[in-house]
Order: C-alpha cells, then sequence, then structure tokens
C-alpha cells in the first residue's frame, strides 16, 4: 500500500525540481526525502527517478505517479475537511487563490461579511493567475480558488473539480482620456494602427482574438499584468488596452478612458476540489462571495 507521505514527497519533488528544493519546501532534511523515495519505489515496484548529472528526474513512471499523487492528496484534504465540518463554524479556515482584480475588489468585501457572520473562521489569501490556482487547487494547497474564463477554454485538468460561475465581467478598452479618434470608440478596428499593452499569454492570446476579428493583429509594445501600469502607460501616451471591469474598480487612473466592449465579456468563477458539498467554512466563504458578486453591478465602473 502506498504511504501518503512518501507520495507527497514525491509531488513536492516533481513540483519543485530536485530533492535539496523538495526537502527545502516540506521542512525535511534531505536525507529524508531520499529515503522516502527509496521506500516508495520499494512499495510501488518500479524506478521512480533516477540520476541526472548532480541531480535527480523522474522517470515515466515517477511522473505517471505524481499526477495521480496529486489527485489523491487533493481528494484526502477533502475528506479530511467534510469530516471537520462536523464540528461546525465555531471555528475552521478557507485558503484561496485569487487573481489580483478579485482580491482587490470581491475578496474583501467577501472577506469582510465572512468575517461578520463566522469571525471564528479564518480566511488565507493568495494571488495566482487562473492557470495556477486550479493547479495549487489539485495539490490540496489552497481550498478555493477564483478563477475566470474568455471564450477560449482555461487551460488545466478540471477533473473533480466543481466550478461555480459568480459573474459575468464587462471588457473595456482603455485609451488615453485626451486622445480623439475618427470612429467608434467601442470597436477595436478603431485602434488598429496604435500600440498595445498587453498582458499575461492568456490576456495576449485574448486580445490577439478579438483584434483578428476586428480585422487586425495588436502591435504590442509593452507586456504587463499590473492593471495599475497598463493604465499609466496608457495614460502617458504610449498605447492602448482592454481591461475588465474589475480592474477598473480596483483602480481607475484620471487620464485613460474606459470603453465598454459590447460583444466581449469574461466569466469569473468559483472553484472547489470535489463534489458538493464542500467544508463547512469554504460553504460560508463561498455564501458571502456570491452575496459580494450578486450585488456587483455589471455596469461602467
Amino acid at each position: 500500500m502506498l504511504d501518503l507521505t512518501r507520495l507527497r514527497v514525491l509531488v513536492a519533488v516533481a513540483r519543485e525540481g530536485s530533492v535539496t528544493a523538495a526537502a527545502e519546501a516540506l521542512h525535511y532534511a534531505q536525507p529524508s526525502v531520499s529515503h522516502h523515495l527509496a521506500k516508495l519505489e520499494a512499495e510501488a515496484g518500479v524506478v521512480l527517478v533516477r540520476r541526472a548529472g548532480r541531480g535527480i528526474v523522474l522517470t515515466d513512471a515517477g511522473r505517471l505517479l505524481a499526477a495521480r499523487a496529486e489527485e489523491i492528496l487533493g481528494q484526502v484534504k477533502a475528506a479530511q475537511a467534510e469530516l471537520a465540518a462536523h464540528a461546525g463554524l465555531a471555528t475552521g479556515r478557507v485558503r484561496l487563490a485569487a487573481f489580483p482584480s478579485a482580491l482587490a475588489t470581491l475578496v474583501p468585501a467577501a472577506a469582510a461579511l465572512l468575517a461578520g457572520d463566522h469571525p471564528g473562521v479564518e480566511l488565507a489569501l493568495s494571488e495566482a493567475e487562473p492557470p495556477e490556482a486550479l493547479a495549487a487547487l489539485r495539490s490540496a494547497e489552497v481550498d478555493a480558488a477564483l478563477i475566470f474564463d474568455h471564450d477560449e477554454p482555461l487551460p488545466g485538468d478540471r477533473r473533480n473539480t466543481t466550478v461555480t460561475p459568480l459573474l459575468h465581467e464587462p471588457m473595456y478598452v482603455v485609451t488615453p482620456g485626451g486622445a480623439r479618434w475618427e470612429g467608434p470608440m467601442t470597436s477595436l478596428a478603431t485602434f488598429g494602427g496604435e500600440n498595445w499593452i498587453a498582458g499575461c499569454e492568456r490576456c495576449r492570446t485574448h486580445l490577439s482574438a478579438l483584434c483578428a476579428r476586428a480585422g487586425f493583429a495588436p502591435r504590442i509594445t509593452f507586456e504587463t499584468d499590473d492593471y495599475v501600469a497598463v493604465q499609466a502607460l496608457v495614460a502617458a501616451g504610449l498605447g492602448v488596452g482592454v481591461l475588465p471591469g474589475l480592474a477598473l474598480r480596483a483602480h481607475r487612473h484620471p487620464g485613460v478612458r474606459a470603453d465598454r466592449l459590447p460583444e466581449d465579456r469574461r466569466c469569473v468563477s468559483l472553484a472547489i476540489y470535489g463534489r458538493p458539498p464542500a467544508a463547512l467554512p469554504v460553504q460560508a466563504f463561498a455564501a458571502a462571495l456570491r452575496a459580494v458578486a450578486d450585488r456587483t453591478e455589471p455596469s461602467d465602473p
């Protein structure tokens, strides 16, 4: 029978890339990690790691088992949370991963509701873009993840993951406040000859798809995920960009103009590992988040 502690060690080695880094992440001594790997190989009956220079790499069997181990550990964590839920909501913890504009808008209001209704429940926050948040959810590093989707499917494995849509967020083309263009400000074709400011890889892919439908390829001259920096660059006349409504709610530069794109939006959702019902603390936070989302108007920020 495979030992859970040794599976956790294998997952750490796969994630961190070395025995030394895995030992640091787990707060283990390096020989202890090597010992657990050797014992796990004996239990599994196959070679899981092999030498590569001064370090080690996972074999095909090792990578397969590491992927399955993440699922196993996530299921065990979910089962522990469900059992702990029987103790009620006097105490508990919710670990949430969320993208930056949600952390600056939806999450603080939901955290305040949770603290008012269930003061014994602790909320721990971490910043992560959706693919990384889903990976943390599957490896049981967090209990819930706030994610968003454009029209294209979000990368990542969603097996055994419950995803609940919260709101549909409008998208805006952001331009310098004093600038004037000939053409409708709600059509990207108007800005086909301009420099563009783009964000993460997924956001750049979405921007390219939007511009392709408008008949041009964007000339991207700056890349940043920071929506404050995007607006500052736009206000300085260095380009134009597309931002979601929550980013403009979180911060609005006085030197930019925002015009809603009528045919573009993104869906903000809450992801929880496992099937409902979730642990009671997670349910309580999800209810607070839904209440905040329900009163968040999709109109101009």
